[in-house]
């Protein structure tokens, strides 16, 4: 080949790189208020991405959380399908956004999402999906779980999921505080009975007995580094199912004998997760576990006006926080449940507070550590049934694909998916 030859073979070459190089795109999955046709199916896309053994780039508060996907006709396809609204961007434009992601004047920050986390609610065996607001924004956004409830979990198989959701549980043994209202309906009756005879099954004598056993067993899983999200009355009767460990709280119209001598004096709060120095309710008619909750010193927040505003952490400094309050709005709709928000005079110092009423001096959405793994505990019942009853109609999510209180659940969904950072001291 002569030198002109040669020549004209290298800047082909070179031309064909060049061009190769422009040409070559990523997605972005915008996750703002004005680009986002449903929000909660984007989450179920990168979950379907990250199962298929590829990476996804989080980008922290840029345009509401947005992800950004490697770029692909089946993943287009798979957007489509679902509905989801996606960018195709050239590497240049990728790159672009993370420079400016990266730069310190901006509270912004790109977090890598290695893998697909193995996720488990813990439900009762026959619950519907739309029991629960979780379940039925994992089976909306399409993303797989796997149910369990007591006999795994004394069984240790918790050890084969990153990621536990409790279901609105009363770990405490009172069946929901339920009783006042609802003793003499059937579905109570069965449920109690149901109860009685796992408990039996599993050894115990009384079904308090047997939930604090599973509340240890949970509270190892999360010590040793797994992920707990919990919602409504799962939050402070965990709380209150590990201070009450060996001590009765029950009357016996719950486990058919009294319940122990002042046993407020005996709770140990140093077993919690949460909560602190609360006072248990000990009035059986009365459908409420503790001072934790102040569903009933919320009468001044009128429905109209009942929101919640989310804190703004530093994406660089404090990742995970950001992870967890990632959204296309700051204000959050309120919503009821039999747990609605925390008092803040209860919560540990060390629990950081995520969403929260000043107004009313109350906690809607907490996170903390323990031991090697993380906790969230997120209240009321269903972000889009204001104030859901026993008896009322699922929540049709099709009808809020763009949920913001919704949005909190799934970015809990993803989080242990997150590569790990060494912590800044």
């Amino acid at each position: 080949m002569t030198p002109m030859r040669w020549n004209k073979f290298y800047l082909t070459f070179f031309i064909f790189l060049f061009s190769f190089s422009s040409f070559a795109s990523s997605i972005l999955i915008p996750m703002d208020a004005e680009s986002q046709k449903d929000h909660l199916k984007a989450y179920g896309i990168t979950y379907w991405v990250l199962s298929k053994q590829q990476k996804v780039q989080w980008l922290l508060n840029y345009r509401g959380g947005s992800f950004l996907l490697p770029d692909g006709d089946v993943i287009r396809k798979e957007c489509q399908i679902r509905g989801v609204s996606y960018e195709v961007i050239s590497d240049a434009q990728a790159m672009a956004i993370l420079d400016g992601i990266s730069s310190p004047s901006q509270n912004q920050d790109a977090v890598i999402l290695e893998k697909a986390p193995k996720i488990a609610v813990y439900t009762p065996k026959g619950n519907q999906p739309w029991d629960d607001a979780v379940t039925m924004v994992l089976t909306y956004a399409e993303i797989p779980y796997s149910t369990v409830y007591d006999e795994e979990v004394l069984d240790n198989k918790l050890a084969l999921y990153d990621w536990l959701h409790l279901h609105h549980e009363d770990f405490t043994g009172q069946y929901g505080k339920f009783y006042g209202a609802y003793r003499a309906a059937p579905w109570y009756i069965e449920g109690k009975k149901e109860a009685e005879a796992l408990a039996s099954k599993l050894g115990f004598s009384k079904v308090s007995e047997e939930k604090r056993a599973v509340a240890g067993k949970i509270r190892n899983y999360v010590i040793g580094g797994g992920f707990m999200f919990a919602m409504c009355s799962a939050t402070d009767s965990f709380d209150i199912a590990l201070a009450a460990d060996q001590v009765d709280i029950c009357e016996p119209m719950f486990d058919g004998d009294p319940s122990d001598a002042n046993y407020q004096s005996k709770l140990n709060f140093r077993r919690t997760f949460a909560f602190t120095n609360f006072i248990l309710e000990r009035n059986p008619l009365r459908y409420e576990f503790s001072s934790i909750d102040m569903t009933t010193r919320r009468s001044n927040v009128p429905k109209e006006s009942d929101y919640f505003s989310l804190m703004d952490f530093s994406a660089k400094w404090d990742p995970v926080p950001t992870m967890l309050c990632q959204n296309h709005t700051a204000l959050v709709k309120g919503f009821m449940g039999q747990t609605t928000a925390f008092a803040r005079d209860e919560i540990k110092p060390t629990v950081m507070v995520l969403g929260e009423n000043r107004i009313n001096s109350e906690a809607r959405y907490i996170h903390g550590i323990k031991g090697k793994g993380f906790f969230t505990f997120y209240g009321g019942h269903d972000p889009e049934d204001y104030q859901h009853r026993v008896g009322d109609p699922k929540t049709e999510l099709e009808l809020h694909p763009n949920s913001p209180g919704y949005r909190l659940i799934l970015n809990n969904v993803l989080f242990p998916a997150a590569r790990k950072k060494k912590q800044k001291t």
